[in-house]
């Protein structure tokens, strides 16, 4: 099919240059203002961001100037990423809440179209009580600003599974509680593209992420979505499966790019994302039309 009309959004770590979530610095080392030229000169038409970078653009060309920048660079589709331990009590809870205030106040400012979340580790042994009702409370968070929550069950987490994390957005039944679907995770998580068609709610599919990677994980887990994911249609996965089984159920985009690998990281950033979306675009010429 052709790429006309498919929107491609750069997540945060495709254009954050030589940063590592959890082993570097966390802000990235590239001018937000060559990110996002960067990303538009490529073709994209979303830009994604992390909360610590947020608190850097707010405090340096606050969030008018950055609303400004995206404008008219032309990136309408705006994720912002990343609330762990929304669930949680204690010291845990607290800096949840201050990273969950960054991004509200910067999704109210730049009109995003979802806020990327996901679990955390384990805290107790009644955790899974505490899921429904505050996931519920921060989708009512999320939609008192204009934004929606898309949940991202990593294949690490206390919710590894698409499956489960439908679930729980189905118990939720909350319009702004959705799912982000992530190719990598699901691939890890062992579960089949058939599979999803078969259990994915299509009104809760808020966001989809492209990457590649090999049939087996390269080192653990850990290793391989920070340092191994390889470019659409470079590995083993099988995108143009993924791809078709989400337009199936309604998804039309935009397609988010998450390339974390050494690989990439070592690239300047232009040349980063430039490479990312040709590869992307080659799996979307590859597909039949499905008019």
């Amino acid at each position: 099919m052709s790429t006309s009309g498919v929107r491609f959004l750069a997540s945060c770590w495709t254009s954050a240059g030589d940063v590592v979530p959890g082993r570097t610095d966390p802000v990235s080392p590239v001018p937000i203002e060559e990110r996002v030229a960067a990303v538009a000169r490529a073709g994209y038409t979303g830009f994604g961001i992390s909360a610590l970078d947020l608190e850097h653009v707010r405090d340096t060309i606050g969030y008018a100037g950055f609303s400004t920048l995206l404008a008219e660079h032309g990136l309408r589709d705006v994720e912002l990423e990343y609330l762990e331990d929304w669930w949680s009590t204690g010291i845990r809870r607290e800096e949840s809440d201050r990273i969950r205030s960054v991004l509200l106040d910067a999704a109210a400012e730049l009109g995003a179209r979802h806020i990327k979340v996901g679990l955390g580790d384990r805290q107790s042994a009644d955790d899974e009580a505490r899921f429904a009702p505050e996931l519920s409370r921060l989708a009512d968070d999320a939609q008192s600003v204009g934004t929606r929550i898309g949940l991202e069950p990593p294949a690490t987490s206390m919710i590894p599974t698409l499956r489960q994390a439908s679930r729980l957005v189905r118990d939720v039944a909350h319009p702004a509680a959705g799912l982000l679907v992530d190719i990598w995770h699901v691939v890890r998580s062992g579960t089949t593209f058939d599979e999803l068609v078969t259990f994915l709610p299509p009104e809760y599919i808020f966001a989809a992420e492209l990457s590649d990677g090999a049939r087996l994980p390269v080192g653990s887990l850990f290793d391989d979505t920070f340092d191994y994911r390889l470019l659409p249609g470079e590995g083993e996965f099988g995108v143009a499966g993924f791809v078709t089984a989400l337009r199936f159920l309604g998804f039309d985009g935009p397609w988010g790019l998450e390339v974390m690998s050494i690989a990439q990281r070592a690239l300047p950033v232009t040349e980063a994302v430039e490479k990312a979306i040709e590869a992307a675009r080659q799996v979307f010429d590859r597909l039949p039309d499905t008019d």
